[in-house]
């Protein structure tokens, strides 16, 4: 198998959606998002178009989740391949909360899994292993 360089994201990838729901205990964890993907310079740029204020969340604690799903975002950006070339600029447009279980470690998974998606759309799911036959 060979690796060609790429650059991600090789289009704009709109309306990535990620969610992420732990249920199974206290605590538990929700965080719904849908960010573009954008081709930009090299390396990542991370912006927030949602205007909405969250109703019953205060402006501070929306800007923390805000700020963990980029973490999560660059974390899993940072952990592709030598291969791959990163220039994105990244729109969070909307986020779901749940007035309990949403909390900023949940919307850094949030990030995570939306670069994750976002991969697959771009470039297909990832190869699966091949059963070794006996």
């Amino acid at each position: 198998m060979t690796t060609e360089p790429r650059t991600f994201p090789p289009r704009a990838l709109r309306d990535v959606r990620a969610t992420y729901v732990r249920q199974g205990g206290c605590p538990s964890f929700f965080a719904q998002v849908v960010a573009d993907f954008e081709p930009w310079e090299q390396g990542v740029e991370f912006e927030v178009a949602v205007t909405r204020a969250v109703p019953g969340w205060s402006a501070e604690e929306v800007s923390d989740l805000h700020e963990a799903f980029g973490s999560g975002v660059r974390e899993e950006l940072a952990a592709l391949g030598p291969g791959t070339t990163v220039a994105v600029a990244v729109v969070l447009r909307s986020i779901k909360v749940h007035e309990v279980d949403s909390n900023a470690l949940a919307f850094r998974h949030a990030g995570r899994l939306a670069v994750r998606n976002a991969l697959i759309e771009a470039y297909g799911p990832p190869p699966r292993p091949r059963r070794m036959r006996p």
